[in-house]
């Protein structure tokens, strides 16, 4: 009887949690719809720094920790509010980089591939 009671109080304890966390999730969906957010004058990607951030967290899952690692020193331009950034190969390898284009202004990935 006593086990019975306890896993009654730990289901409903599990459905609490998850009907509150859902109802929090829900009310700031809610929020965000209706609030129009901060918008940086210089965009939400404002310098070559934080481009090569967002590139290597997109590439990291992709292509692997390692293989992006390898790919040190990355590089960034900007061009038409577009961040291109670019893995490098050492002198002398033969190889392709990773590749990512980030919208300067919103921060959109625009495009990723890693060339041969």
């Amino acid at each position: 009887m006593k086990k019975t009671n306890i896993l009654l109080l730990l289901a409903a304890l599990t459905v609490s949690t998850f009907a509150s966390a859902d109802t929090a999730a829900s009310r700031a969906l809610k929020e965000s719809e209706n609030t129009p957010g901060f918008k940086p004058k210089v965009g939400m990607v404002p310098d070559a720094a934080t481009a090569i951030s967002i590139a290597v967290a997109v590439w990291n899952p992709i292509y692997g920790e390692k293989q992006i690692a390898s790919e040190k020193p990355y590089n960034a331009i900007l061009k038409g509010g577009l961040w291109t950034v670019t893995g490098s190969v050492p002198g002398g390898w033969v190889g392709g980089v990773a590749t990512a284009v980030i919208s300067k202004q919103d921060g959109r990935i625009i495009k990723v591939y890693h060339t041969k």
